[in-house]
């Protein structure tokens, strides 16, 4: 049976409307030509259920109409049920922006195992609290990157979050104010997590080394297996769905892979059971922004995944 017109064209507006709300929740001004917003989405500016055109009401009520990511009545914009998360396996499969989930993101999953320099468990343990885990840290002088920090950034967000960004290193505002991604890239990424439905109190950001590396360097071998075990004990004791790998160290400290992450990006890896998806670093964004809409093909797979329970249509549990 052929589809309705009238629902392939809702379908389209939906899928467009839900890509300028992605460009301009992270700041970006040109995505090849001129960039008109004629879909506001009035004084909020931001995307209620009523706003995205779908095909009927249960659609609708599976919006990104607030922040919280919960399910809402979609006239009156109150929560009146379980989380996303929480909702029927049976139920249709739908995205935070109402549009059916399509079976094109359901790609091949990528194992790669660890090589020995990354220190990976072999496999999966909770190994402490976060607490434990910091303390054990301490005021470490394991390798060189010690003599020149301000402080330790460990790492914070929600302990039992389904979503870790992890990055290469901090900057010169995370080593002054001792938290992650609170600069520049910090600002692009909160705007990013935002983009998908979620807060920045929801996920859990970390890096892959502990103290600012000089000049913002990437950070060498060495101290990425110095410090690396650190993060696999804090990956270890939340247990996210997602992880997402800011950049090519990242992805390396994880996957033990060499490949650049042009090369990687936007095809599922997997660390300890974990799925892993590597796309660009924030910082990277600033300086290319045209690579905006590629990190944000690769952060709907992220959201789509982690809405559906970590489990695609056609795709084995």
């Amino acid at each position: 049976m052929r589809e309705d017109p009238g629902d392939e064209i809702a379908a389209l507006a939906a899928d467009i409307r839900e890509h300028l709300t992605f460009f301009r929740d992270i700041g970006a001004t040109d995505i090849g030509g001129s960039m008109r917003p004629p879909l506001a989405f009035g004084p909020s500016e931001s995307a209620s259920a009523d706003s995205i055109p779908t095909a009927d009401t249960e659609t609708r009520a599976i919006t990104l109409s607030n922040r919280a990511n919960q399910v809402v009545d979609p006239e009156s914009q109150t929560q009146v049920g379980p989380s996303l998360e929480q909702a029927p396996r049976n139920a249709p499969q739908f995205n935070l922006f109402g549009e059916v989930v399509q079976e094109a993101y359901n790609r091949n999953v990528t194992v790669i195992k660890a090589s020995p320099e990354t220190n990976s468990p072999s496999e999966i343990s909770r190994d402490g609290s976060l607490d434990e885990i910091r303390s054990d840290i301490g005021e470490c002088t394991r390798c060189h990157l010690h003599e020149q920090r301000t402080n330790i950034v460990f790492g914070e967000g929600n302990p039992a979050a389904d979503l870790v960004f992890v990055g290469e290193g901090p900057g010169a505002e995370e080593d002054r104010t001792g938290r992650p991604f609170v600069g520049k890239a910090g600002k692009l990424l909160d705007k990013i997590i935002e983009a998908i439905g979620m807060r920045r109190s929801d996920v859990y950001i970390a890096n892959v080394v502990k103290c600012r590396p000089p000049d913002n360097r990437t950070p060498e071998r060495d101290e990425a297996a110095t410090c690396g075990p650190f993060l696999f004990r804090q990956l270890g004791f939340i247990r996210p769905k997602v992880i997402v790998a800011l950049g090519a160290p990242a992805l390396q400290c994880l996957t033990g892979s060499r490949e650049g992450i042009t090369k990687v990006r936007g095809h599922w890896q997997e660390w300890n059971g974990i799925r892993v998806m590597p796309t660009y670093h924030p910082a990277y964004l600033l300086r290319v922004p045209d690579k905006k809409k590629e990190t944000w093909e690769d952060m709907k797979r992220v959201r789509d995944y982690i809405v559906n329970g970590g489990v695609y249509p056609g795709e084995r549990e």
